[in-house]
């Protein structure tokens, strides 16, 4: 079992090891739109504050769009891994959904529901509601069936069944479809903060950009790798916690 320090550390590792890789791109390519991780590093100080609410506006969303998918997809992965009738019906709908880019959808929910957050929450809920389903009910389908049948021999109920077999059954594959969902996510929320929004990473690197302001560029993609390892280390956290 990994210590918070262990995987902090692991964490800390993996940003250094950026860091160098970055450092090597810049002294390769002798670019100046590439500026080294300490020439970065004054911009980066400069404008902690900025980054830091932009970087929160990003986590909100995506966070609040994974409590949502989690919400809802989770009792609909269950009820299709139990239910070989509605998975009979749906299923096809789902797995002509599934390879679609749901970034696709961001003009549509524009349209319907504005500009603003819900529909850029909206459109990161579609990209993660999805793996959630799918992942549980697969899940659901690899419960051996001697456990239902112990199940059954006990006497256990509906409820008992989910909270004590379906449920931690489930853990391992939805840990990983969140994994997978949030590199996903984060992709397609850099293009969602780039309309009609002045908060966001998305928006912090392309507006720098645009004005060539490479190093405020660099520090904004540096951000959003910290953001993606932090919601990693977090999810790691949940696996070391339910794993025991």
């Amino acid at each position: 079992m990994k210590t918070l320090r262990q995987h902090v550390s692991q964490l800390l590792l993996g940003g250094i090891m950026y860091l160098l890789l970055w450092q090597l791109l810049s002294l390769i390519t002798k670019n100046h739109a590439i500026p080294t991780p300490l020439a970065t590093w004054p911009t980066f100080w400069a404008l902690k504050k900025i980054l830091l609410l932009h970087s929160g506006a990003s986590f909100l969303r995506v966070l609040t769009a994974l409590a949502l998918a989690l919400l809802v997809g989770v009792p609909m992965g269950i009820v299709l891994g139990l239910s070989k009738g509605a998975n009979r019906i749906l299923a096809p709908f789902i797995y002509f959904l599934y390879p679609l880019p749901k970034v696709a959808f961001l003009p549509i929910f524009m349209l319907f529901w504005g500009l603003g957050n819900f529909s850029k929450v909206l459109l990161l809920f579609a990209i993660i509601l999805l793996q959630v389903i799918v992942s549980i009910r697969d899940g659901v389908h690899q419960i051996p069936a001697n456990f239902q049948k112990t199940m059954t021999n006990f006497h256990a109920n509906f409820l008992q069944r989910i909270y004590y077999l379906i449920l931690p059954a489930l853990i391992p594959s939805l840990l990983t479809s969140l994994r997978v969902s949030i590199g996903i996510a984060l992709a397609s929320l850099f293009f969602a903060e780039n309309y009609a929004t002045e908060y966001g990473l998305g928006y912090l690197i392309l507006s720098a950009w645009t004005k060539m302001a490479y190093s405020e560029m660099f520090a904004g993609i540096f951000c959003i790798a910290l953001l993606g390892g932090i919601l990693f280390l977090l999810l790691d956290l949940l696996e070391e916690k339910f794993r025991y």
